[in-house]
């Protein structure tokens, strides 16, 4: 009888490990007593910052992506300090954390020490979809704070060069399919790419002679976007025409050889993710279901629940 009952309390552990490790410990209205007005603070607090830089949307989107993939939707990508997350190379370039600084403060003021970070990040990250024209969804909440942000962590987010297999590997390391990849993916039907990330697509060594599964009707733009001795800084539109709008767009950019990325167009010229995305360009419907559904799954990637983490009173620093 003890034996069993010493079974019985090693499962509740190990399931209650479990819980915490894949973030089944958030739920729909986390705050509604607590802080039963921190989407509409943190919604405004967004609109406000979009109003006056529209780039702020795709900002907080890429953000939060790059949270999530290193230690998990914690925050820590928000810390600052030496070799904080933030100083990796794949976030010099993030953008929007005023934005998150802004909802804080204002939450703090109105709940004080209640909404931690990783929430206002992920609410913010629904909120900047909806700003483009994307479809709404209902965000579980409950995430805590981590206290550890560094940037040696950061080493294995998804690289613009990744093949498939790479970023398939990446991806299921965090229990994500290769569905759930080529929806979140599409998140770049909003947002711009650094020149650098690409222009050995459109230049070889030699010469102007790009990649030959680009539309080679569309590399000349690409070309005059981003000169071969220009700046490597240089921004343009991942999803060509359409780069404010979160639509399908991207996924018909696909089909037709203008993938600004290499990890982008790999989609297409593979069959297994190639199927995928010809299902999202002819049903915008069945994109923004599976993108909201692939966005949850994502935001409870190794959340800290219960008394794991803490809720920070500025999102910069710990506590």
């Amino acid at each position: 009888m003890g034996s069993v009952r010493s079974f019985c309390t090693f499962l509740v552990i190990f399931l209650s490990c479990l819980v915490a490790v894949h973030g089944q410990g958030t739920r729909i209205g986390f705050y509604s007593t607590t802080c039963p007005n921190v989407e509409t603070i943190v919604r405004n607090t967004v609109t406000s910052h979009f109003g006056s830089d529209p780039r702020i949307a795709p900002g907080l989107l890429r953000m939060h992506f790059h949270d999530c993939f290193v230690q998990g939707c914690d925050g820590s990508v928000l810390l600052s300090g030496p070799n904080s997350e933030r100083t990796a190379g794949a976030n010099t370039n993030l953008r929007g954390f005023e934005v998150i600084d802004d909802a804080k403060t204002q939450l703090e003021a109105a709940c004080p020490g209640v909404v931690s970070c990783a929430d206002i990040l992920t609410l913010a990250a629904r909120d900047s979809v909806t700003l483009t024209q994307g479809q709404s969804w209902q965000v579980p909440t409950g995430r805590r704070d981590g206290r550890v942000s560094l940037a040696s962590n950061a080493n294995n987010l998804p690289s613009p060069s990744d093949s498939v297999a790479n970023q398939q590997r990446k991806f299921s390391a965090f229990r994500l399919t290769t569905r759930d990849l080529v929806a979140l993916v599409g998140g770049h039907t909003i947002g711009t790419a650094a020149c650098g990330f690409f222009t050995n697509r459109i230049f070889n060594t030699t010469g102007n002679t790009a990649d030959p599964t680009m539309d080679q009707t569309f590399v000349p733009t690409l070309q005059r976007l981003c000169p071969q001795s220009g700046d490597g800084s240089a921004r343009v539109d991942l999803d060509n025409g359409s780069g404010n709008t979160f639509d399908v767009s991207f996924y018909n950019n696909l089909s037709r050889g203008r993938g600004i990325l290499q990890s982008d167009n790999v989609l297409w010229t593979n069959p297994t993710t190639r199927s995928i995305v010809q299902e999202f360009m002819a049903s915008s419907s069945n994109f923004n279901v599976q993108f909201a559904r692939s966005m949850v799954k994502m935001s409870n990637i190794g959340v800290k629940t219960g008394r794991n983490g803490e809720i920070r009173r500025v999102c910069s620093a710990v506590n």
